[in-house]
This record gives structure tokens, C-alpha cells and sequence, in this order.
């Protein structure tokens, strides 16, 4: 997996990348499931991490 650095920022971007809604990722956030940092008050995720994340589930 490549080491990529690139923030997604905000709950609809994050939203986007996954295909589902806002409303979703926020749900995966506030469980636990989703790893996210705050940013000036907004949600982020390192691009690598969220592809490590969905290839955990595939693997699964």
C-alpha cells in the first residue's frame, strides 16, 4: 500500500470517497469504526488510511 499523505477534509468529501452519506460516515465516526482527526474543526482522514480501512473490510 502506498504511503500517502493526502487529507480528505470534511464529512462530505470522506462521504464521497466512500459512497455513502453524510450522515453514514459520521455514524462510523462517532462509533468508533472510522479513525478521523479534527482539523480546525472539521473532520479528516489521511487518503491511505480510509484505503487501508475499506481493504481491512475486503479482507474480511
Amino acid at each position: 500500500m502506498e504511503n500517502d499523505l493526502t487529507m480528505i477534509m470534511g464529512a462530505d468529501k470522506i462521504a464521497n470517497e466512500l459512497g455513502m452519506t453524510r450522515r453514514q460516515v459520521y455514524g462510523l465516526i462517532y462509533a468508533g469504526v472510522l479513525k478521523t482527526v479534527k482539523l480546525g474543526g472539521t473532520v479528516a482522514i489521511r487518503r491511505s488510511s480510509l484505503a487501508s480501512w475499506v481493504a481491512s473490510l475486503e479482507a474480511a
